[in-house]
């Protein structure tokens, strides 16, 4: 049989988990560089009518998430077979010129083409996530997992920015080319800094298949895990595409309005991130069946307050709330994963649960969209809604049965 060796036993966790933490915030500010202003891009190639710049932005930006959602199961399974620092790198190398293509197209359908193929390649994300979780020893699991996904918090606060000031300085071309040198930066990384842990042989047998998805079915509450990472995806991204129209409806002017669109993004995205480096921490003390519906209630009463309408400090905070409740939820969600499938199957397993999390992703904003022509505030309450049945139906699913919680 073969066996890998465990990230306790490995002597590189640390430094793996620095080159992987880094190259996923490098990578994600990259991509968040020139993603928000891609409708100013589509004006610049010679599109004029508003609503034509938006039916352009929403099926470019979308493609891409739906595109690597069907294929993360199958990058996942060829990471199992042929190392996840190889498939990390080919993503990565794939963004690098796919970034510098996007600077010279001369057409619309030229960049919803390239983002289509870029959806094909895409997923270092998921790989990033298993890298760290693998790595690290079983009692940084929540840390290494808790990282990764700071980092990929982070990056998209800080990327539209820098990307902002790039754009007025550079102009959007250029930008599509800094954003190309970032994921040079991380591939760079990635290849030099990680130290993939090798299988070693013990008998000449060929190594397990890896888990179907009916296997993965078999385990407990993964299904569950794939629905809960489904709706905080949906739930997350839907201020998007109506954060500054709803700051107006509720008062604000034409010239506040941007401004504090972004410290709202900004300070959710920075809450988020701290619940994510918290979560080791809480499920020393709580386990997961618990920890996961308290902060998903928690963050459907902040949709909820939010959708009220509340002053500016009151948004602010409330944000705060929103953010920490849904670091908590999704890194807690993760580990129970890692902890609930086997280490050979963990890889197969993530790239379902990415493959939730990119359909939330490509759903959420046409979701908002839709919903927020009818009611701006209605958004948030559904999200509240939402949120709270998803922290109700955790919590039942995953509530232990009697003799365990008489043993507890």
């Amino acid at each position: 049989m073969t066996r890998s060796v465990s990230g306790s036993s490995a002597p590189h966790w640390r430094r793996n988990q620095a080159a992987v933490t880094t190259a996923a915030f490098i990578g994600f500010t990259g991509f968040t560089l020139v993603m928000p202003f891609l409708p100013l891009y589509f004006e610049a190639l010679g599109v004029r009518d508003a609503s034509t710049m938006a039916i352009w932005s929403g099926v470019s930006l979308g493609v891409t998430p739906a595109v690597t959602a069907l294929m993360a199961p199958v990058w996942a399974r060829l990471a199992e077979r042929h190392g996840r620092k190889l498939m990390v790198a080919r993503s990565l190398a794939s963004f690098v010129v796919i970034m510098s293509l996007l600077a010279f197209v001369t057409a619309p359908w030229q960049v919803f083409a390239l983002r289509a193929i870029q959806g094909l390649f895409a997923g270092y994300g998921v790989l990033a996530l298993t890298m760290a979780a693998e790595s690290a020893p079983p009692d940084q699991t929540a840390t290494a997992i808790g990282w990764v996904q700071t980092a990929q918090r982070l990056g998209p606060a800080l990327g539209p920015v820098i990307g902002g000031t790039l754009a007025q300085t550079l102009g959007l071309r250029q930008t599509f080319l800094v954003s190309a040198s970032f994921y040079l930066v991380a591939l760079i990384l990635v290849l030099v800094g990680y130290h993939e842990v090798a299988r070693v042989a013990e008998r000449e047998e060929p190594p397990p298949p890896s888990a179907t998805f009916r296997e993965l079915c078999r385990v407990p509450h993964f299904v569950l895990f794939m629905g809960t990472v489904f709706g905080l995806q949906l739930v997350d991204r839907s201020f998007g595409p109506i954060l500054p129209l709803y700051l107006l409806e509720i008062g604000l002017r034409t010239d506040q309005a941007p401004f504090l669109s972004g410290v709202i993004f900004t300070t959710t995205a920075g809450s988020a991130a701290v619940g994510n480096q918290v979560s080791e921490w809480l499920l020393r003390r709580l386990r997961a069946g618990r920890l996961i519906p308290a902060m998903g209630a928690a963050a459907a009463g902040s949709a909820l307050v939010f959708g009220l309408g509340p002053p500016v400090a009151g948004l602010v905070a409330t944000a705060v709330v929103f953010g920490v409740g849904m670091g908590i939820a999704t890194t807690s969600t993760y580990t129970a994963t890692t902890h609930a499938v086997s280490p050979d199957a963990r890889g197969v397993a993530f790239g379902y649960l990415t493959s939730a999390y990119l359909v939330g992703l490509a759903a959420s904003p046409v979701l908002a969209g839709f919903l927020g022509a009818v009611s701006m505030r209605g958004v948030f309450f559904v999200d509240a809604i939402g949120l709270a049945v998803l922290a109700w139906v955790v919590r039942v699913k995953m509530k232990p049965s009697p003799a365990v919680a008489a043993a507890g």
